[in-house]
């Protein structure tokens, strides 16, 4: 039986969030068992995605691997959200090119008091830090095939009996996260500014 909590900050959310690492342990073994498969292939690297403000309805939290085109397995714990916005939205990945060297590719958007919108968005991550994060009427241990409240990327395939989180709404501040993936049915992004610029440049 799953466990319900009105509201939870953070830190304690994250207490409960520790099986998720057995959990992935879990498809790993599956995936090298050919029994899951990857929504796509991924790149060879991560990307820093940071939000002054990240919130939503309808979240939903569970494990899977992505696969990158070199074939390199990657557990991610992938949190969902049905209808989210995002204020001060920050990407940054840095590329190596031949002869020139390491420049940065960086998105923002969100700022001005416009925040970006999505829908059906799905975020394959494997570390988020924050300075708050709130969680209401939290369910922690619910099947992935019993979710109500989150949703499973309909391009993941995982065990409808493995282990996910879920809760009506969340609300994080100051995020800051290691992502590989990520994708959404739409995302609106105001005033957006997308650039590559020589050098390192992280998000944070």
């Amino acid at each position: 039986m799953s466990q319900r909590i009105g509201k939870t900050h953070w830190k304690r959310f994250a207490i409960g969030a520790v099986p998720t690492l057995a959990a992935t342990a879990a498809v790993v073994v599956s995936m090298a068992q050919g029994a899951l498969a990857a929504s796509f292939s991924i790149s060879g690297s991560d990307f820093q995605v940071s939000a002054g403000k990240l919130s939503g309805t309808g979240f939903g939290n569970y494990a899977t691997v992505d696969v990158a085109k070199n074939g390199k397995h990657v557990p991610v714990s992938v949190s969902s959200i049905k209808n989210a916005t995002i204020v001060d939205m920050c990407q940054s990945v840095p590329v190596d090119i031949p002869v020139l060297g390491t420049y940065t590719m960086t998105l923002k958007a969100g700022g001005s008091g416009t925040p970006v919108k999505a829908k059906d968005l799905y975020i394959d991550m494997t570390d988020l830090q924050a300075k708050k994060g709130t969680f209401t009427n939290v369910d922690i241990g619910v099947a992935v095939g019993a979710m109500t409240k989150g949703q499973v990327n309909p391009k993941d395939k995982v065990d409808p009996n493995g282990y996910a989180q879920q809760a009506d709404s969340v609300e994080i501040i100051d995020a800051h996260q290691r992502v590989w993936a990520s994708s959404a049915g739409t995302f609106e992004l105001s005033g957006l500014h997308m650039n590559i610029e020589a050098g390192r440049h992280d998000s944070f």
